[in-house]
């Protein structure tokens, strides 16, 4: 595991990502998610009368899911918002392992999670309107300009289920406000936010996007630029999300930890002289 190989450390520094394959035990870790989402998925078909396939974690995250999502999307959008809920969630999310990988990663940090910062993610096929741009993590989830981004499938990510893509190496762009743009589809919010003259920076890197399978870890730097991918496939994908941030950063303890919808100028003006200075550099 991580404890016995450094290696990972200079990627990450370098790369401002890393993937860690087989992180969680899919046992203890995976399968009570997977178990409390389906039967919730099934609790939902059963009251609104919904022929919606359940009988294994396979079944219910797919063709179930496809099922409710076509009787009637209001239903998706419950169970995207129940699922947040589910205790073994929040037990993934406090596993004392994050927050050793992070001291790994981030020296002496203090750490904090953002506990409205984590969720599951059901990202529906051809759903461009919530699919998430080209950005960095800062901007929304800000707390502190030192921050880690935590991402594992609840399913297995093939290339048509649309992986996330990252710019590696991007983390030394240091934080860009971002403007925007709601690309005619009816975004809202953060979904609406645009990179700068995006196309010319991300020109700039060799994009990837890895396959991933439940158990699998992916971490990123807060000012990584990375992107959902676009699913292409016939059935959801299913992900898991969270945030841990080190207390000890100057832009954190100038905004009292805080997030914010809305990023302002003025606070990316205090984020860059940090970075500059090399408090927020990693």
């Amino acid at each position: 595991m991580f404890d016995d190989n450094n290696d990972f450390i200079n990627q990450f520094s370098q790369q401002g990502y890393v993937l860690l394959k087989n992180f969680y035990d899919l046992e203890k870790d995976i399968k009570p998610i997977q178990e409390t989402a389906l039967q919730i998925i099934a609790h939902i078909a059963v009251e609104y009368r919904i022929d919606a396939p359940c009988a294994s974690w396979e079944q219910a995250s797919s063709e179930g899911m496809m099922a409710l999502m076509f009787h009637d999307r209001k239903i998706a959008t419950q169970i995207y918002d129940a699922v947040k809920h589910i205790p073994a969630l929040g037990r993934l999310v406090y596993k004392s392992a994050n927050q050793r990988l992070m001291s790994k990663l981030r020296t002496k940090a203090l750490v904090g999670v953002a506990y409205d910062g984590y969720g599951i993610r059901i990202d529906f096929p051809a759903e461009e309107k919530f699919r998430a741009y080209w950005h960095q993590e800062f901007p929304t989830q800000q707390r502190s300009l030192d921050g880690l981004v935590f991402w594992t499938p609840l399913v297995s990510v093939f290339d048509e289920l649309g992986p996330v893509q990252i710019a590696p190496g991007s983390n030394q762009e240091g934080p860009i406000l971002p403007i925007h743009d709601s690309g005619g589809v009816g975004r809202v919010g953060a979904y609406s936010m645009r990179l700068p003259d995006e196309k010319n920076l991300i020109a700039k890197y060799e994009i990837i996007a890895p396959l991933t399978n439940p158990g699998d870890l992916l971490v990123m730097d807060y000012l990584t630029l990375h992107q959902s991918g676009c699913n292409i496939s016939n059935r959801p994908r299913w992900s898991v999300q969270f945030r841990l941030f080190n207390f000890d950063n100057p832009v954190g303890i100038k905004t009292g930890w805080a997030r914010s919808s809305e990023p302002t100028g003025e606070l990316f003006e205090i984020a860059a002289a940090d970075f500059k200075r090399g408090s927020g550099e990693q």
